[in-house]
C-alpha cells in the first residue's frame, strides 16, 4: 500500500452539514443543561437523574451510532458505489428488523431488572436517591428503542450523502425535555417530581428525533423492508465487524459507568458536576471531530485505494486538530467565564461554577488526543479493522481507571468555598482520617476532576497506540503529531491572550465576557496560524473575505 495519490479536496459539504446539525442539536442540549441546572442544581435529584440517564446513554451507544459506524456504514456505502442498490435496501431492512429485536429485549430486561441496575450504577446512592434512580431508570429504558433505531437512520442518511437531518434530529429529543424543565420552572416542582416528568420528556423525544428520520429514509430509499435476513452476505458481514464494534463501545460505555461509579462515592454532586463538565467537553468533539470523522467514513470506504485513503486522514486530521486545539486552550484557561455563561444562574452557584470548570479543564487536557483519535479510529473503520480499536480502547478503560482512582479520593478532600480553594493544607489529620474543612459543608468538592485527569492521561495513550496500529496496516499512515505541532505558535500566542481576556474580565458578568474573550482569541489564534502557514486558517481568511465582498 504505496504511492502518492490524488489529493483530498478541500473541506467537504458533508463535514459542514454534520457539523451544522450538531451545533444546533448542542445549542439545544446546552440549554437543556441549563435550565436541568436550573430546576435540580446539584443535589440527589440531579444525580439520579444523571444515574438514570446512563442506560439509554449505553444502551445507544452499544448498538446505535458508534458500532453501526463501525459495521454498517462502511459495507451499506460500499454496496451502493458498486450500483447494487436492490441488495442495499435488503441489507438496510435486515439490519434495521435485528436491532429492533435486540433492543426491544434489552430495554424490556432494564425495566424488569431497574432496582439492580440502579445498584450498580450508582452503589454509593443513599435509598431515598436511589429509590429515585430506579423509577427513572424504569421510564427511560423504555424509550432505548427510538433511539437505537434513530442511529440506523442516521447510517442509511450518512451513506447516502444525507448528513444535516440526522445530527439535527437530536434538536427534538431535548426540545421536549426543554418543555417539561420550562413548565417546571413556571410551576416550582419539587426535583424529584421534575426529574419523573423530564424522564418521561426524555422517552417522547426519542420518538420524535427517530420519527422525523424514519420518514426521509422512507423517501429516500423507499425500497426498504424490514426483515430478520440475518443469513444475506452482507448481513454476516455487518455482524462480524459488529461484534467487535460493540466490544469497542462497550470498554468505552464502561469507563463511563465506572466514573459513575467511582464519583457516586464521592461528595454530593460529583456525579451532576461530571456530567455539565462532560457535555462541555463533549461539544468540539462533536463539532470538529465527529463531524469530519462522519462525513468521511463513506468516503473512505469508497476510496479503494490507499493512497486516497491517507490523503483523506491527512486532510481530516488537520482539520480537525485546528479547531480542537484552540478549544482545549479556552477550556482550560478561559472554562470559568464558559462554564459561567452557560450555567451559573438558578441553584448553581460562583462555587458550583469553578467547580466544574476544573473538572472540564482536566478533562480538557486530552482533547487534542481526542480529536485525532476519531479520525483514526474511522480511518481503520473504513478497510474493516474493527477488532484493533476495540482492544485499544480497553488498554484506555484500564488506564483512565487506574490513574483516575489515584487522584481522585485525595483531590475530594479539596473543595471550593467561596470561589477558593480549601483543605489542600489539612486533608488528612495525624492518624490519616479526614478531617473536615470548616466552611466547606455542603461546597462542591474537586473528587471529579481526578476522574478527568485519568481520562485526560489515557486519551494521549489511546492515540499512541492507534497511530502504532496504522502504521502497521496502512503504509503512509499520518502523525497526528505533525498536525498539532504546526499549531504551536498559534497556541503559544492564544494562551496567555485568552489568559489576560479572563482575568481583566473578571468583574463583568460571565454572559458577557465569555462570548469577548472566545471572540479575541479566537481571531488571535486564527490570525496566528494564518502567518505560520496553516492551511485551515488560511482558508477560513479566504472565506471571510470573500464573504465581506459579496
Amino acid at each position: 500500500m504505496s504511492g502518492e495519490g490524488p489529493q483530498q479536496p478541500p473541506a467537504t459539504r458533508g463535514s459542514s452539514a454534520v457539523a451544522g446539525g450538531i451545533f444546533l442539536s448542542r445549542v439545544a442540549g446546552l440549554l437543556r443543561e441549563a435550565l436541568l441546572r436550573s430546576v435540580l442544581g446539584l443535589g440527589p435529584a440531579a444525580d439520579a437523574f444523571a444515574a438514570a440517564l446512563r442506560i439509554p446513554n449505553v444502551l445507544q451507544n452499544l448498538l446505535g451510532e458508534g458500532s453501526l459506524s463501525a459495521s454498517f456504514i462502511p459495507v451499506y456505502s460500499r454496496l451502493l458505489s458498486e450500483g447494487h442498490e436492490r441488495e442495499a435496501g435488503r441489507v438496510a431492512g435486515a439490519v434495521a428488523g435485528l436491532l429492533t429485536a435486540l433492543a426491544g429485549a434489552l430495554a424490556l430486561l432494564g425495566i424488569l431488572l431497574a432496582r439492580p441496575l440502579a445498584l450498580l450504577l450508582a452503589p454509593g446512592f443513599s435509598d431515598e436517591t436511589l429509590d429515585l434512580t430506579v423509577d427513572l431508570v424504569r421510564i427511560t429504558t423504555a424509550g432505548v428503542g427510538f433511539l437505537v433505531l434513530s442511529a440506523w437512520c442516521l447510517g442509511v442518511l450518512n451513506s447516502h450523502r444525507r448528513f444535516f437531518l440526522s445530527y439535527v434530529a437530536p434538536v427534538l429529543w431535548n426540545a421536549a425535555q426543554i418543555a417539561v424543565l420550562a413548565a417546571a420552572i413556571l410551576g416550582s416542582w419539587d426535583p424529584a417530581d421534575a426529574a419523573r416528568a423530564l424522564a418521561w420528556g426524555l422517552v417522547a423525544g426519542g420518538a420524535l428525533q427517530f420519527g422525523v428520520q424514519a420518514v426521509a429514509v422512507a423517501r429516500l430509499v423507499p425500497g426498504i423492508r424490514v426483515s430478520l435476513g440475518a443469513r444475506l452476505p452482507s448481513v454476516a458481514e455487518i455482524r462480524r465487524r459488529f461484534g467487535p464494534a460493540v466490544l469497542g463501545r462497550g470498554v468505552v460505555q464502561l469507563s463511563a459507568y465506572l466514573d459513575l461509579i467511582l464519583a457516586s462515592l464521592l461528595v454530593t454532586g460529583a456525579v451532576a458536576g461530571l456530567l455539565s463538565a462532560q457535555m462541555l467537553y463533549a461539544l468540539p468533539i462533536s463539532l470538529f471531530a465527529m463531524s469530519v470523522a462522519a462525513s468521511e467514513l463513506p468516503e473512505m470506504s469508497r476510496a479503494g485505494d490507499s493512497a486516497l485513503l491517507v490523503s483523506r486522514c491527512r486532510s481530516a486530521l488537520r482539520r480537525t486538530a485546528f479547531f480542537v486545539s484552540f478549544a482545549a486552550v479556552a477550556y482550560v484557561v478561559a472554562g470559568e467565564a464558559i462554564v459561567g455563561a452557560l450555567f451559573r444562574w438558578g441553584a448553581f452557584d460562583a462555587d458550583d461554577t469553578r467547580a466544574v470548570w476544573l473538572v472540564l479543564a482536566a478533562y480538557s487536557l486530552g482533547l487534542p488526543a481526542i480529536g485525532a483519535s476519531r479520525i483514526f479510529q474511522n480511518t481503520l473503520y473504513s478497510i474493516g479493522d474493527t477488532k484493533g480499536p476495540a482492544r485499544i480502547a480497553a488498554t484506555r478503560v484500564v488506564v483512565a481507571g487506574i490513574v483516575g482512582v489515584v487522584f481522585m479520593f485525595p483531590m475530594d478532600h479539596v473543595s471550593v468555598v467561596a470561589g477558593s480553594l480549601s483543605g489542600l493544607e489539612n486533608v488528612f489529620s495525624p492518624d490519616g482520617a479526614h478531617v473536615d474543612i470548616p466552611g466547606a459543608l455542603g461546597a462542591p468538592h474537586l473528587g471529579a476532576v481526578g476522574l478527568a485527569l485519568g481520562s485526560a492521561v489515557a486519551a494521549w495513550l489511546e492515540l499512541a497506540l492507534l497511530t502504532r496500529l496504522g502504521r502497521r496496516t496502512v503504509e503512509g499512515f499520518p502523525s497526528a503529531l505533525e498536525a498539532l505541532r504546526q499549531l504551536l505558535p498559534a497556541v503559544a500566542v492564544a494562551a496567555p491572550v485568552t489568559l489576560l481576556l479572563a482575568t481583566t474580565t473578571a468583574g463583568l458578568a460571565p454572559q458577557v465576557s465569555a462570548p469577548l474573550i472566545l471572540g479575541v482569541a479566537g481571531v488571535t489564534y486564527t490570525a496566528i496560524a494564518h502567518l505560520t502557514g496553516v492551511d485551515e486558517a488560511q482558508l477560513l481568511f479566504r472565506r471571510v473575505l470573500r464573504s465581506r465582498r459579496g
